[in-house]
Order: structure tokens, then C-alpha cells, then sequence
């Protein structure tokens, strides 16, 4: 387990290179499996850094890649062949006689016969030395869906329909996701001699917590690498969550009592037995492992009454400050004020403080096309009504309509289309940071370059990136920033946001622009209780303000064109969050709140 996603791809991709080696000196193949999507480019850019910068020879590597959507041109913009190639193949020296990949170009007939070849073809290499996998929130590995058998070989298969909605992002809808895939089988996985098996997120703690903890079975397929002789699982923090020596490491071996570690101890306790922090009793704790937090920290009642305090330390109804000073909020899409921290953001305006709101990107691709449609149907009246309609306005109108009509499904939209998504995406970022109390002028629209490529991978985060950032902490000199803390997917749109704006504070921090760090969470997950560092309350009528905020976000409201993994509507997910957490802090004997939104100080590390 490593602290940050950096870890996972480092340690991998150092196994992997270290093995690499040893082949070559010994004048043998190394032979891989590979796998695509988020989760191993930590791995691939390491790899390619080691090619470059130490010399790193692949020349002697031979390559099977576990899967491919089918059917699926190599050329196309979401083929895991491109992808390949994009990503680790044009930048390292893998012959490219050596690069297998399935083929999702062929015909259904010659689907069989390919899946023979391939599995011969791992055979006629010498077998699999390493495969890497990535784990999907179903447990698949590969693409090996729940009831796949431990004896399967590579094959076609019909896609999950979580699967299909996990990958509906990079096809712009889970409508243009293909049905099926060839993938590797399970036995061809387990025949490896050596797997590593990578997870970043919280949103794949509990398939973790089933593939290792629970039993072996069909529905969990990745359950089946318990009885590989030479696994690892490497996980990031937020994916080991789950694990029972991770969640109470206490009941397996000797811990040193950190104030944190306490804390996450009484607060656990407290759950477990259903009772409020201050009604713990001694028998609590010896009953769960934890008589060894009292010889070291103790007695009982000093430990409960600490981490009661520290708790109701957590609690800021005015998180600005006494005096009226000058914020940034940074949100990395045009939406993300609002609903992950639009209460805080409706409090900081009415106790007098200024407020600014940076937009990080334009939030351009998230836009359904029959909403840009209507927009430009709206334009049009309005131009027709006023007399003000001319030949350029309804050139640009008929080039915008077939840029739509014209567009394969899940293809990128046109550059004019873009423009009106992005123009959607502001408007409304506009009108909801009103109703939070924020005026139009002290919104900023910092479209940052690494976002503007109009497909849902982005590029790396820039010198360009970081200038546009620190230009603006320059200009307003804030005393308080506020950044979204999904840092867990090394690609994700806010972790490259968050990275952004860290390294443009370093770029600041000589010139005495020193604001605090809060970080809050998006529309997903929220904070554990013991990790919360401020806790903003939150009236009936603040959370409803909030509401209206997000509400203002039409284009995303009723079903966003990338729900992620939970497909409630924003301002649900946002107001039950909140209540959550304010019911959880009453179940721990804390004061009782409509609602609370949770922040943690950034602490140095990404």
C-alpha cells in the first residue's frame, strides 16, 4: 500500500524494469501482459522516464495486451490499440513485431479462430513473465465480467452494464459504448508467473475488500488470484480503505497511538457499538482490541473526552474568519462551487467576505448535444425577433447544426459546437455562484490549457497551467484558497486541477502570497469523520440556497452526460451527503445540525 497513486506506478513500474534487465543480461525475452486506462499510466510514464533518462532496453520485450473492444477500428479514437501506442508504444523501443493486441477489427465469424491464435501465440512466447491488471468496480480483471469461469481462455464476452456506464465517459454516453470485448480469460491471467494488480480511488475499496478478504468466487473474478502463487495487489490509501488491517490495524498487531490514529479508533469504537463517544465505557474498549490505546493513552475516560473535544473542535460556523478577508475557490469544473461546498460558499459571502470563484476548465465536453441545440435554436429566434438575424449569423448556424448532425457517435464535437457548450457551461456557473452571493465579476474563467483538447483524456498539467493560476493568487493575494481533494485518480480532471494550483501557491509562496489550504470533496464521496478537519454547519435555509445554486447548472441537472458512478442527480447526492455527515456527528454525541459540509487542510502531499 502507498500513500498516493505516485507510489503505485512507481513500485510497478520499477518491478517490472528490474525484470526487464535481468532478461537482458541473460540474453532471454521478458514477456508482459498490459493493461489500459487510468490506473496503469503511472506505470507507462515511469517506464518510458527509465527508456529515456537510464537506458532502458525494450527491444527484447514481447507484449500481450489483455483486451479490446469489439468491434472497434484500430484507428479509432477510443481503440485500446491507439490507446497502446498513444500512451507507451511510440515511446519506447518494443519491436513492433512483438506488440500483440486484440483485434476488434475483424469479423464475427474469425473472432474464435483469433482467440486461438492469441492463446498460441502466449504459448509460442514462453508464457506470460509479468501481467499487470487494473480491477473494475465489478471485480472484473480484464474484461472478464462477474460468472466468468477460472478456466477461461481468451474469448469474446458481453460487457457488464456497470462496465459499459464506467467507460460512458470516454464515449461521450453509455449509448456508444460497445456490447462486447475479446479479452484474456482468467486461466490465461493466472498462468503468469508473476501478476500485480493495481487500484486507485476509494471507489474500488470494496471490490478490494472482496477480491482479497472475501471468497473465492465467479462473481468477484478477481477473488480467484487468491490462490496465484505470486500476486500483489498494490494500492493506493484510498483503495485499501476497506482491508481490515488497514480500517482497525489495531486489532492485528502493535500500532503507535497517533492523535489521528486515536481518533479513527474512538470514532470506529463509537460506531461499532452504536453509542455516543462520551458513553463509551472501559468494557468497550477491551472488547475491541483496543486495551492497548488505554495502557498507552489512557485512562478511558481522559481518551474520550480528548477525542470528543477535538472533534467539537472541527465544528466552524464562521470559516472565514472574524474579520472580512479575500477568498479563492477554485473549482475545477463549472459546477463544483456549488456542489460540493455551495453552503460554505453561501456563508463566506453573507459574513461579508470576498468571494472569488475560479473555473479551472470550460466543462465543455459534459454539454448534451440537443442542449447546445437548443441554445442556438434560442439565439436564432432571438436574432429573428429583433430583425438582427444576417448571413454570417446563419452561416455559423448551419455550421454548427452539421458539426452536430455530422458527428460519429462518440466522436469529439467541432470546435464551433465546443464554443457553445463552453459558453452553456459559464452562463450557468454564473447565475449559480449569484445565488451563493457571488456577483458575475468575481467570477474567473481560467480555461486551462491541459483541458482543452476536446476529449476526456487530457494532457499533462503545464508551465502554462500553473502561470494562469499564480497570476490570479498574485492579483487578489487571498488569505484563504479552496481546492476540490479528489486526489486519488492520478488522471482525474481534479487531481490535475488540485496539482495546478499547488504548484502555482510554491511558485507564490516567495513573493508572501501565504493563504491557508482547504481541500473538499466532489459529488462522490465525502470525508471520514476522523479525517474531518472543519466542519461547516449548514441551515435548512443555507441548503437551500445551495440547491437553487446547483440548480442553476440546467445542462446538468436531470442527467448529466457523466453521472460517474452514481447516477442521483447532483443536488441529490449533494444535500444527502451533507445530512450524512451532520447525522453521523449527532450519532457520535457531537451537537445536532440540518446539515454539514467537511474540509480538510491540505498537508503537503498530492
Amino acid at each position: 500500500m502507498f500513500r498516493t497513486s505516485d507510489g503505485v506506478g512507481r513500485h510497478v513500474a520499477h518491478e517490472v524494469a528490474a525484470l526487464i534487465r535481468e532478461r537482458n543480461a541473460a540474453g532471454k525475452a521478458t514477456v508482459l501482459g498490459l493493461p489500459t486506462g487510468s490506473t496503469p499510466v503511472g506505470v507507462y510514464r515511469e517506464l518510458i522516464r527509465l527508456h529515456r533518462e537510464e537506458g532502458l532496453d525494450f527491444s527484447n520485450v514481447v507484449t500481450f495486451n489483455l483486451d479490446e473492444y469489439w468491434p472497434m477500428k484500430p484507428d479509432s479514437l477510443h481503440s485500446y490499440n491507439r490507446w497502446m501506442r498513444e500512451n507507451f508504444f511510440n515511446h519506447v523501443n518494443v519491436p513492433e513485431a512483438n506488440i500483440h493486441i486484440p483485434r476488434g477489427d475483424i469479423g464475427r465469424i474469425e473472432v474464435e479462430e483469433f482467440c486461438r491464435q492469441y492463446e498460441q501465440a502466449i504459448v509460442d512466447a514462453g508464457g506470460i513473465d509479468i501481467q499487470m491488471l487494473g480491477i473494475g468496480r465489478t471485480g472484473h480483471i480484464g474484461f472478464n465480467e462477474p460468472g466468468s469461469s477460472k478456466s477461461s481462455r481468451t474469448r469474446i464476452i458481453n460487457l457488464d452494464p456497470v462496465t459499459r456506464r464506467d467507460a460512458a465517459s470516454d464515449f461521450f454516453g453509455e449509448e456508444n459504448v460497445p456490447q462486447r470485448a475479446i479479452t484474456m480469460g482468467v486461466g490465461t491471467i493466472l498462468s503468469a508467473r508473476k501478476v500485480f494488480v493495481m487500484a486507485l480511488g476509494e471507489h474500488k475499496a470494496k471490490v478490494i475488500y472482496k477480491s482479497l478478504e472475501g471468497p473465492e468466487t465467479p462473481e468477484i473474478v478477481a477473488s480467484f488470484l487468491q490462490s496465484h502463487e505470486n500476486v500483489e495487489f498494490v494500492l493506493d490509501a484510498a483503495s485499501a480503505a476497506q482491508l481490515t488491517s488497514v480500517k482497525t490495524p489495531w486489532r492485528f498487531e502493535h500500532v503507535e497511538w497517533t492523535p489521528l490514529l486515536e481518533r479513527r479508533a474512538v470514532v470506529w469504537l463509537s460506531q461499532q457499538e452504536k453509542k455516543p463517544i462520551l458513553k463509551l465505557d472501559a468494557r468497550d474498549f477491551h472488547e475491541n482490541h483496543l486495551t492497548d490505546l488505554i495502557h498507552e493513552s489512557g485512562p478511558v475516560e481522559r481518551i474520550r473526552q480528548r477525542v470528543f473535544d477535538d472533534l467539537l473542535g472541527t465544528l466552524c460556523p464562521q470559516p472565514g474568519g472574524q474579520s472580512p478577508t479575500k477568498i479563492i475557490v477554485f473549482s475545477p469544473h463549472p459546477d463544483d462551487d456549488v456542489i460540493s461546498m455551495g453552503g460554505t460558499l453561501c456563508t463566506l459571502c453573507d459574513q461579508g467576505h470576498e468571494v472569488h470563484v475560479a473555473y479551472q476548465t470550460s466543462g465543455n465536453i459534459a454539454v448534451f448535444d440537443h442542449d447546445a441545440l437548443r441554445h442556438v435554436d434560442y439565439v436564432s429566434e432571438f436574432l429573428d425577433l429583433f430583425g438582427l438575424q444576417t448571413p454570417a449569423s446563419m452561416q455559423l448556424e448551419q455550421k454548427i447544426r452539421q458539426q452536430v448532425a455530422q458527428k460519429p457517435p462518440g466522436a469529439c464535437d467541432g470546435p464551433d459546437v465546443l464554443k457553445v457548450k463552453g459558453l452553456i457551461r459559464k452562463t450557468e456557473a454564473v447565475a449559480g455562484a449569484h445565488i451563493a452571493g457571488v456577483p458575475g465579476e468575481r467570477c474567473h474563467f481560467l480555461d486551462l490549457p491541459f483541458y482543452q483538447t476536446g476529449q476526456v483524456h487530457k494532457k499533462p498539467i503545464g508551465q502554462e497551467d500553473v502561470d494562469i493560476i499564480a497570476a490570479l493568487l498574485r492579483e487578489l493575494q487571498p488569505t484563504q484558497v479552496y481546492l476540490a481533494g479528489d486526489l486519488s485518480d492520478p488522471h482525474g480532471t481534479h487531481r490535475m486541477c488540485a496539482e495546478a494550483i499547488l504548484k502555482a501557491l510554491a511558485a507564490v509562496e516567495k513573493e508572501n502570497v501565504t493563504p491557508e489550504v482547504w481541500l473538499y470533496r466532489g459529488a462522490w464521496q465525502e470525508y471520514d469523520p476522523h479525517e474531518i478537519e472543519r466542519a461547516v454547519p449548514l441551515s435548512p435555509e443555507v441548503t437551500l440556497r445551495k440547491k437553487l445554486a446547483i440548480f442553476r447548472h440546467e445542462s446538468q441537472k436531470d442527467a448529466a452526460l457523466f453521472p460517474g458512478h452514481d447516477e442521483r442527480e447532483f443536488w441529490v447526492r449533494a444535500e444527502e451527503r451533507t445530512k450524512n455527515t451532520a447525522r453521523i456527528y449527532n450519532e457520535l454525541g457531537l451537537p445536532e445540525f440540518y446539515a454539514l459540509e467537511a474540509f480538510r487542510r491540505y498537508d503537503g502531499i498530492l
